[in-house]
């Protein structure tokens, strides 16, 4: 049946996802602060920032004023970034206590917060009281916008701890590219869907460098071993790991010039400066601020996670990259398992 879903967030994944959702018959608005980004996706349907050479279904509408974007929605979609969250949040709690909706939410940003350690949904959960929503579900799992946006089959995992809305969730999104699993773990898969930005950022860096496939492959398998025992130590589910959220958006993110935390790591691995890759890519680099999230989470619950305190002394401490590589070649040796 169709919904008004309202979607939050008009970059490259936000606004793909909002297309798909048209795609699929529903009613969908799309929320920008961006009055020019909005302009442009009204009247030329394109977000050439974004995406480029993609032309969006003409019955998505964007809004810049977020009370319109929400008008009778069901559903509503946050994509924005993570550090964005709690504020856009703030003001979504706002508009909903005013009209009494309790719409299901949604989310689809993959982060953890800085100084809180919080995980997104629960972001949500402490911003938007029970009261103003019917549940929380992640969406999460390989996908970038731009392969969405031609249609290339995709999978993805939407994790709730209700498992109605996860179903509601999947039924919304599936369609014949893009497939969605159900799942009960949401810290498993909140935890995969931020942390591997970390792993992203490596892989990435060790491109620039000049490594070759098996260092690559090493830096992805280790990683997620150490994702893994980060998520185990909050009580995530191991499975969750061996899953699309876990080593599936490890491949896709730490192998592809899509990812623009592979784009990032891939510059800084060439010798340029966090404040000029910053400056370069023109979009948020989740994994920067994840890094030092994870770092200072882990050291906290007693989490040995060797690789993101390298790339965390790389990017906080200004670390030579190949220094950090030597360091960790060099650690003792120990047991895989």
């Amino acid at each position: 049946m169709s919904e008004k879903i309202a979607v939050l967030g008009a970059g490259s994944w936000g606004s793909i996802l909002a297309n798909l959702l048209d795609e699929n018959g529903n009613q969908v608005s799309l929320w920008s602060y961006n009055s020019k980004q909005v302009e442009e996706l009204n009247t030329k349907h394109t977000n050439t920032h974004y995406i480029k050479d993609f032309t969006y279904s003409e019955t998505l509408i964007a809004y810049a004023d977020l009370k319109e974007a929400l008008t009778d929605a069901t559903t509503i979609l946050f994509v924005v970034p993570t550090k964005a969250v709690r504020d856009v949040a703030s003001q979504v709690k706002t508009i909903l206590a005013e009209t009494h909706a309790k719409p299901a939410l949604i989310h689809a940003s993959k982060g953890i917060e800085q100084k809180t350690y919080k995980r997104v949904s629960e972001i949500l959960a402490e911003e938007i009281p029970a009261e103003n929503r019917s549940s929380i579900t992640v969406l999460s799992g390989p996908s970038h916008a731009e392969d969405v946006a031609k249609r290339d089959i995709t999978l993805i995992t939407a994790a709730s701890t209700d498992l109605d809305a996860a179903k509601h969730v999947q039924n919304l999104f599936m369609n014949h590219y893009f497939r969605v699993y159900t799942n009960s773990d949401v810290i498993g898969v909140e935890i995969a869907a931020a942390l591997k930005n970390i792993i992203a950022l490596g892989t990435g860096a060790l491109r620039g460098l000049g490594y070759g496939d098996n260092a690559k492959a090493a830096l992805m398998t280790r990683g997620l071993a150490e994702v893994s025992r980060l998520g185990g130590s909050f009580g995530a589910n191991p499975q969750t790991f061996m899953g699309l959220a876990g080593v599936g958006d490890i491949i896709v993110t730490g192998t592809s010039s899509n990812s623009r935390n592979w784009r990032a790591g891939d510059q800084l691995g060439q010798g340029k400066s966090l404040d000029e890759v910053i400056n370069n890519m023109g979009m948020v680099i989740e994994g920067v601020a994840t890094t030092k999230a994870a770092y200072e989470l882990a050291k906290q619950r007693g989490v040995d996670m060797p690789i993101t305190e390298a790339i965390y002394q790389v990017l906080y401490e200004g670390k030579e990259i190949r220094q950090a590589i030597s360091d960790l070649m060099q650690r003792e040796g120990r047991s895989e398992f």
